[in-house]
């Protein structure tokens, strides 16, 4: 199973398997408020299912993790995990695969600038990842 793509909006949404965006396709997140602060965002995931793992149910996962310098390990700032299950319409050719689409919207608590990777599994295995950065203002001392 293939993840073709993740991308990044302001909004988005899935309808008849069709997708709509709104600023979409960035990577990175800038702030002039300072740290931290929460952003609302979405992530789009395209999956492409082979012919034969059809009609069958699999299970997603989207993780962004925040890649702090201090720390050896990356920290998780947001999970969502769910399942999907895709059929074969009538008329299809034999051996075509399927593509389903997933959006979600989340409000993400932003600590730290730097890098940020989010990372979509399918049945458990990391299938891709995508990275965007925080450019976040420097809060002025009292």
């Amino acid at each position: 199973m293939e993840v073709e793509w993740i991308i990044l909006a302001d909004s988005a949404q899935v309808v008849g398997n069709k997708l709509y965006l709104l600023g979409g396709g960035w990577d990175v997140l800038s702030s002039q408020r300072g740290l931290p602060f929460q952003q609302r965002c979405s992530v789009a995931v395209s999956i492409k299912v082979p012919w034969n793992e059809t009609n069958q149910k699999h299970g997603f996962e989207i993780e962004m993790l925040s890649e702090d310098e201090q720390t050896e390990e990356p920290r998780s700032m947001m999970k969502a995990a769910g399942q999907f299950e895709v059929g074969r319409p009538a008329g299809i050719p034999s051996g075509q695969d399927q593509r389903v689409q997933l959006a979600m919207d989340m409000i993400l608590k932003i600590e730290s600038a730097g890098p940020k990777i989010v990372v979509a599994r399918i049945d458990g295995a990391e299938a891709r990842r995508t990275r965007f950065y925080v450019i976040a203002k420097q809060a002025r001392p009292s």
